[in-house]
């Protein structure tokens, strides 16, 4: 294990050599990468495993769902006034009538936490053998296979999806960025995928020394907690990167069709990008999108989501959740 442990010591000492994966990426046409679909396809038996491969990830879905949640109880606030939050509070289906979408759902643990919640989920992978997993499972529970189901999954990709007419009301895609090739299309897909008015929530690892250490040194080669391989360094994302992307991202409406068409960024196609404006710390205003650090309590074994006033002060040097939301004028 010592050894193993020098091996990749050895690649942190090198760690600025990496390449900014995503600038660099951006002439890839597109966003699936077969290395990485065959690495999530091998393990895909263990989706359900909540002590195995995936275990971290079913420890962070709770945290995950709950962020969803306070999201669009902010939102109904901002829009509709304290009654109208209120009302939404008080029910348990806070989704209800809504349209989801989960990118890269792998074996569909937070398509089934989102279900439950009252929305319409379609789950997407770009690997077959996950959405065997994931249809397979939820055909198990009479709440997610009865008649009307409203939890439907379908082997695709973001940027085949968006050929499609149907847009949603929110598009979730958890721990799927840091895998593709060409972020900056797949970003593009993911929100031409979202209604204007609608929400666009993204969880990733920023690509810090801290990161590094913790997902990749100690969690695949000491830990051995996710198998080797599972991350590459070079393809982790900042917030500052995602904040950079929509404060420029306005669709062209002929865009629509292609997902890869990155031309329409930065033009004057649409009335305004996504985020108009930051303050301290290069952080958006918190109406237009936020990010928020995610963190692993080892003591008790769970993931905990940090205060907004963390954020500046190296709480997303790790794990982050990102959330932006869609003009009604775009």
């Amino acid at each position: 294990m010592l050894t193993a442990a020098v091996r990749p010591t050895t690649r942190l000492l090198r760690f600025r050599q990496n390449v900014r994966y995503f600038q660099s990426a951006a002439t890839t046409s597109s966003t699936v990468n077969a290395a990485e679909i065959a690495h999530f396809s091998r393990l895909s038996s263990l989706w359900w495993d909540e002590q195995g491969e995936f275990s971290m990830l079913h420890r962070m879905n709770p945290v995950r769902v709950s962020y969803i949640r306070e999201k669009l109880l902010e939102a109904t606030y901002e829009d509709q006034g304290e009654d109208a939050r209120r009302e939404l509070e008080s029910k348990c289906a806070v989704l209800s009538g809504m349209d989801v979408l989960d990118v890269g759902c792998g074996g569909g643990l937070l398509s089934e936490s989102l279900t439950r919640l009252g929305a319409r989920t379609l789950g997407i992978d770009a690997s077959k053998s996950n959405i065997g997993i994931a249809s397979t499972h939820a055909s198990g529970d009479p709440q997610l296979s009865s008649s009307g189901n409203p939890l439907e999954y379908r082997h695709t990709s973001v940027e085949q999806l968006v050929k499609d007419p149907k847009r949603f009301d929110i598009v979730c895609s958890m721990e799927v960025i840091e895998h593709v090739d060409n972020p900056m299309a797949f970003l593009s897909a993911c929100a031409q995928l979202v209604k204007p008015g609608g929400h666009l929530f993204l969880s990733t690892i920023a690509r810090t020394p801290l990161s590094y250490v913790l997902t990749i040194l100690a969690a695949e080669y000491v830990l051995r907690k996710v198998a080797t391989g599972t991350h590459t360094y070079s393809k982790f994302i900042n917030p500052s990167e995602l904040i950079s992307f929509f404060q420029t991202y306005r669709p062209s409406p002929s865009s629509s069709g292609n997902a890869t068409d990155s031309s329409h960024i930065g033009s004057d196609a649409s009335p305004r990008p996504w985020i108009t404006r930051t303050y301290a710390h290069g952080l958006p205003t918190r109406s237009e999108a936020e990010v928020r650090g995610i963190v692993y309590i080892p003591w008790n074994g769970e993931w905990k989501l940090m205060p907004r006033s963390s954020t500046p002060w190296g709480a997303v040097e790790c794990n982050y959740l990102f959330w932006v939301r869609r003009p009604l004028d775009s």
